[in-house]
């Protein structure tokens, strides 16, 4: 058996992978699909400064709602682990990470 497999044909994930990386990704997709509950906090933030604590409750609320919705769901958790997986294989046959540029140089003035 593969060791990068678990039982089953699962893939082995890493505690960091399970507790940090899978959830990070979903932070990020999260956002994007509560991009107007995100728009409209950060309005609100924006237009009332120091009393955005009290003024801006409703919106808060809203996006608290809408992100919450989407970590508790384990559909999304396994779409996330999904991407997560082909990230990571992607990366260890290519050794390029997701946003890396495979020409990349340092500066050099080091």
């Amino acid at each position: 058996m593969d060791p990068a497999q678990g039982a089953a044909g699962e893939p082995h994930l890493r505690h960091v992978e399970k507790d940090v990386l899978i959830p990070k990704i979903m932070r990020e997709k999260a956002r994007e699909l509560c991009a107007a509950q995100v728009q409209a906090f950060t309005k609100c933030c924006q237009n009332t400064g120091f009393l955005m604590v009290v003024k801006c409750r409703e919106e808060n609320s809203a996006l608290k709602e809408c992100l919450t919705n989407y970590y508790k769901d384990p559909a999304f958790y396994e779409e996330c682990k999904v991407e997560y997986l082909k990230q990571r294989e992607e990366y260890r046959t290519t050794g390029i990470r997701r946003g890396q540029k495979q020409n990349q140089r340092l500066p050099s003035n080091l």
